[in-house]
């Protein structure tokens, strides 16, 4: 549906902002478009994995003598193929990387730490053979006791996954080891003082369970090893700089040693930001000999990749009579999965930021525990512990019997206000959200029976870093532009706009792709919405170039000096001394004229982009409570969103109504559900229920444009901050058609029945 447009000032653009047709559409609707599952070559093996039936236990043996045997199989790997891996955290501290985890994690070692980790693989002349071999390989298992909830994972006497394991972040540190992987503190002010001068205090507990990205593309990976040693790779991933990365690094293999194809992709939403399969259909395939393809099933997506966290948290909010926020406190405890590195830390640093409250702590903790290793999920940490905060923030503004939503107007960010990690906010947007869904007809329009109304807001830092693009002028005038940016969200639409818009030619004329891992320079995943911002730089930067070498071409034609041609509306023209002694001349004509003026006419450009603004999102959602089933169902739902500019628009209301989306699923459907030996019960679409389009109603999107600065075209990011206030908008309309407040996710008919029977009120 149509988005309401809110515009600030900014300058006259043509094709920015327009929503015109998708590059992939055709390819993807008549089945031409080829996934990572849609490769194949000549002599091509196929491969599988054996996983794990526990959800702890230490691996006494493996014997794969009567697998190799087997007729029609061409290899077989245990851990043993991959080589050791230094133990420690490469990166920032935020994303840190621990590669003695991630090959443990692709190939279990001295135990299996959750169902479903791999143990061995095979690779077979057939699918049959190599799921035959799969069950000739003999693993002598000793049972361990496990845990999953965070909190049980967190006590003194759990099942350690690491005997070794000492906590990070404590000075001194503990004696003794624990399920602890790291704590996180962040403070400003004084807090104790701060509670001391409220007037009010609410404090809530809330938990939270693991949940799926929902991808519907499995993964998959085709892999070939040349002779010479050399390793290439078509993979369905967010970022395939990455897969050649990690892949080699696990491998031993220097980087340039592999290359990496492209694949279009069937969803990610983080979830494909990291790997399983490459490595192993890599080893395969060097071990073989021949090509190997190796396909996720579904059961093994969800059983052997990673969700999200589960969560345990405490939010204690103070406030002033007046509703002015004192203090704020928040303990956040995150399961990590089977090996360290949950978003905790993004919790800690996004849950209070959207407010101006000048005494603060935030505390996180990453706790390991028996089921896999979590992985990225939409602004990953955010939405979780932007439930807790803003379940507390509605609470508090009833407790004082104030609006909501101007509640938090009055406490809302804004440049220089102080975050908890340190840095000022160097950007508006929040307060800009309120006031939209304050004056969207939807705040205003009545309720009936059974009915309640819920709002919230959410903060995600947006991110830039390393982008590369090319952009090649062709001797027609039309134009490609090449980058390492997988398109997941519609980038290669926008990538057309914006060189279209700088080049001042129709967006027909340009056509973009996604290049390999040899044909362009390198550029981070897709994720942290940060490809409109940090590869348009990059795409931006290349015409710039370009265009520089369109107006030297002119001069040349012209017989001027360069310095007396500009570039206008597409066209070089004469100026100063020069100005009107020649008709301008189009990008077509002088294309037409390369080869007489000096040959092709291209430019790459390579960037770390700083400058990337935060993303704020303010939500309003209705509810009805059936009170004899506790059933929800969702009426209406709004969001507005700073997305700095919208660069395709339609593509920018899709981010917005897909967050939603996946956001009301968190809150009333999803979970993974374990029995008592650690085993998923619900691992399939069928039993693990995301919403579809009758649990939904038609989202109403508003686009907020407060353009950033430091940006041609304003681009903040558009993908990541509309799921963070999902949760907590229906937990707070549900409490106000019920009065009964729900603090444990999902809120299933169940919870909700009982919490209508409990007799307490919200």
């Amino acid at each position: 549906m149509d988005a309401k447009v809110i515009k600030q000032e900014g300058q006259t653009l043509k094709i920015v902002g327009t929503s015109p047709v998708r590059p992939d559409g055709t390819p993807k609707v008549t089945g031409l478009a080829r996934y990572g599952a849609d490769f194949a070559l000549p002599g091509m093996l196929w491969g599988a994995i054996l996983r794990s039936p526990h959800a702890h236990a230490r691996i006494r043996a493996i014997d794969t003598s009567k697998a190799r045997a087997l007729p029609g199989v061409k290899a077989v790997i245990t851990a043993e193929d991959f080589p050791e891996q230094k133990f420690e955290f490469v990166g920032p501290e935020r994303v840190a990387v621990n590669f003695w985890h991630m090959t443990r994690n692709v190939m279990a070692r001295e135990k299996v730490l959750y169902e479903g980790h791999a143990v061995a693989a095979v690779a077979a002349t057939s699918k049959a053979i190599a799921e035959e071999a799969l069950r000739l390989i003999e693993v002598d298992y000793e049972p361990l006791p496990h845990v999953i909830d965070v909190d049980a994972a967190m006590q003194p006497d759990a099942p350690l996954l690491f005997e070794d394991m000492i906590t990070r972040g404590i000075d001194p540190p503990p004696g003794k080891p624990s399920n602890i992987a790291k704590r996180i503190e962040f403070n400003i002010g004084d807090l104790d003082a701060g509670f001391a001068a409220a007037d009010e205090i609410v404090e809530m507990s809330f938990k939270t369970a693991p949940v799926h990205q929902g991808y519907i593309e499995p993964h998959a990976c085709l892999a070939r090893f040349d002779s010479n040693g050399q390793g290439e790779l078509w993979s369905a991933s967010q970022g395939h700089f990455v897969v050649r990365a990690f892949t080699a690094r696990l491998l031993n293999m220097n980087i340039g040693d592999v290359l990496v194809h492209p694949a279009e992709i069937g969803g990610g939403f983080g979830g494909k930001t990291v790997i399983y399969v490459e490595p192993l259909a890599a080893a395969l395939s060097r071990k073989s000999g021949h090509p190997v393809k190796i396909m996720m099933s579904r059961e093994d997506v969800f059983k052997a990749t990673g969700p999200t966290s589960g969560s345990s948290m405490t939010v204690r909010i103070g406030v002033k009579k007046d509703g002015t926020l004192v203090a704020a406190d928040g303990v956040f405890k995150f399961q990590a999965g089977a090996f360290p590195g949950s978003p905790v830390m993004n919790a800690t640093m996004c849950g209070f930021a959207p407010y101006d409250i000048p005494n603060v702590r935030s505390v996180g903790y990453d706790v390991v525990s028996n089921r896999p290793k979590s992985a990225a999920y939409r602004a990953p940490g955010s939405p979780i512990s932007a439930f807790a905060v803003e379940s507390v923030m509605d609470a508090v503004a009833a407790r004082i019997g104030m609006d909501p939503l101007k509640f938090r107007l009055l406490n809302a960010c804004k440049t220089g206000t102080p975050t908890v990690w340190g840095p000022k906010h160097a950007h508006d947007g929040y307060a800009e959200t309120i006031k939209a869904v304050l004056a969207h007809p939807a705040y205003a329009a009545p309720l009936g029976k059974n009915q309640g109304r819920g709002v919230a807001s959410g903060f995600w830092f947006n991110n830039g870093g390393e982008s590369s693009a090319t952009v090649h002028v062709n001797e027609d005038g039309t134009v490609v532009v090449a980058t390492g940016s997988m398109d997941i969200g519609g980038s290669r639409a926008s990538m057309a706009i914006m060189a279209a818009e700088t080049l001042g030619i129709e967006y027909d004329d340009v056509r973009a792709i996604v290049a390999d891992t040899a044909s362009i320079g390198y550029t981070h995943v897709t994720g942290g919405s940060r490809v409109t911002f940090a590869t348009g730089i990059a795409v931006v930067e290349a015409c710039k170039k370009v265009i520089v070498e369109l107006c030297a071409r002119a001069a040349m034609i012209w017989k001027l000096e360069p310095g007396e041609v500009v570039w206008e509306n597409g066209c070089a023209k004469p100026a100063g001394a020069a100005a009107g002694k020649f008709e301008p001349m189009p990008l077509k004509a002088v294309a037409a004229k390369r080869a007489l003026t000096g040959g092709p006419i291209g430019a790459e450009a390579s960037v770390n982009a700083g400058g990337a603004a935060p993303g704020f999102a303010t939500e309003l959602c209705d509810v009805e409570v059936d009170p004899e089933t506790g059933s929800v169902k969702i009426l209406r739902f709004v969001v507005a969103q700073d997305v700095g500019r919208a660069i395709h628009r339609s593509y920018v209301e899709g981010q917005l109504e897909g967050g939603v989306v996946q956001g009301i699923g968190w809150a009333l459907n999803e979970a993974y559900i374990y029995d008592d030996a650690g085993h998923l019960l619900n691992a399939g679409f069928l039993d693990y229920r995301i919403p579809v389009a009758s649990d939904l109603p038609m989202i109403e999107t508003v686009l907020v444009e407060v353009p950033n600065p430091n940006h041609p075209y304003g681009v903040k990011g558009a993908g990541e901050v509309n799921i963070v206030p999902a949760m907590a908008a229906v937990a707070n309309a549900i409490n106000n058609a019920i009065s009964r407040r729900l603090t444990d996710l999902p809120m299933s008919p169940p919870k909700v029945l009982a919490a209508i029977h409990s007799g307490r009120k919200g």
